[in-house]
């Protein structure tokens, strides 16, 4: 009988009164001890409340229902798809909802309600790796930000690759210490094209050229990550690698100019499918016996092989330069003997190959003038 006064009473209460009194028949339905009957009618109101059309009295009943677990489920489902504001309060908190229900809110949901299932304390790492894939980069960012939620590193990679190009993404994953190298690349990557995304649409460069030197970005980051990194690292590196497309011939021979053995060796492993032992043990024989036959299973163009052998002979000619592998640069002598072996005229199939190795050559002077100046300053600042 109360209950339907209740519901007559809020077809004309101003929206204020309404949510006051949703709020109290929302808490009496938890805390007090109605009869069976009056329990099901006011789930019922309730229920009729979900289409107020004052969004002050759905907040109010999700408020009051939120963190409860004799909470009407069909209420609170309800509440968890209303809108933003409303649903994230349901969100954060219900224990009514599963992981496949919260996922779907995910999936469904605004930043808000994302946001809001980031921050649970309940979270699971499949919930984890849902908000990783469908989230934006601010719940993804309150998902790195909570201390309760297991990420894995495939949670973690996914970030870097949809968010890395957010800066305060980025910055929060690169402050985690169990970040894995291929989610630093990624967010490295990630960032390149949200710098190329807004040179292109700036008219500064051609999209050609923007992705050029966004695939360029990229390769630089790989080599110079690898030439930090510890070897145990390298190896899911090249896997995101291989698996994102990117480890591609310019890849492998920016590596091998640069000293980043490990990084080749790691490369042709995951190409040819062979132990990174025996490609290892392949690559640093100095008469370089099979390394034709490794160079051509791992489907690697073959009219680049005379440049990547010629590295190689001038990497084992002059040794192991600890400072350039170090700091992961190319280096001009090996660059210069390939350029040797591809500059025929006769060979109209290495054109490209011996542009890019004359872009090297050109990139890697300036590594080496930069370098000099920077010496010389330091020189006459002693002085």
């Amino acid at each position: 009988m109360i209950v339907r006064q209740f519901l007559r009473w809020v077809e004309t209460a101003p929206a204020g009164e309404r949510a006051d009194a949703t709020s109290a028949l929302a808490r009496a339905y938890l805390h007090s001890p109605l009869d069976p009957a009056d329990r099901v009618a006011a789930e019922a109101a309730m229920t009729v409340l979900l289409d107020d059309p004052a969004p002050i009295v759905r907040r109010a009943l999700a408020y009051a229902l939120g963190s409860s677990a004799r909470a009407p489920y069909l209420v609170i489902h309800a509440l968890a798809h209303d809108q933003g504001e409303i649903a994230a309060i349901v969100l954060a908190q219900t224990p009514l909802l599963g992981e496949a229900e919260l996922i779907d809110a995910a999936a469904a949901g605004d930043w808000q309600a994302q946001c809001a299932i980031a921050c649970r304390v309940d979270i699971t790492p499949g919930l984890a790796g849902a908000l990783a894939e469908v989230g934006d980069a601010a719940a993804c960012l309150a998902l790195l930000q909570n201390t309760d939620a297991p990420l894995t590193p495939g949670t973690l990679l996914r970030i870097g690759e949809r968010h890395g190009g957010d800066p305060q993404v980025r910055e929060t994953l690169f402050a985690r210490q169990d970040l894995p190298i291929g989610a630093r690349h990624a967010a490295l990557a990630a960032l390149s094209m949200r710098l190329s995304t807004f040179v292109t649409g700036s008219g500064w460069l051609t999209p050609e050229r923007a992705a050029k030197v966004t695939a360029e970005a990229r390769e630089k980051a790989a080599v110079t990550l690898a030439g930090a990194a510890d070897r145990p690292e390298i190896g899911p590196l090249v896997r995101h690698l291989r698996d994102s497309g990117q480890l591609t011939p310019a890849l492998m021979l920016r590596a091998l100019l640069s000293h980043q053995l490990p990084l080749f060796e790691e490369g042709l492993a995951a190409l040819t499918g062979l132990p990174p032992g025996r490609v290892s043990g392949l690559v640093h024989d100095s008469r370089l016996a099979g390394f034709e036959a490794l160079y051509r299973k791992a489907g690697l163009p073959a009219s680049a092989l005379s440049a990547f052998r010629a590295a190689l002979e001038a990497l084992h000619e002059a040794g192991f330069a600890p400072d350039a592998v170090a700091r992961a640069r190319l280096s001009r002598r090996m660059i210069e003997r390939a350029i040797t072996v591809v500059d025929d005229p006769k060979r109209a199939d290495c054109a490209s190959l011996l542009a890019m190795l004359r872009h090297f050559a050109v990139e890697a002077a300036r590594e080496e003038a930069r370098d000099l100046a920077v010496d010389l300053t330091q020189g006459l600042l002693a002085a």
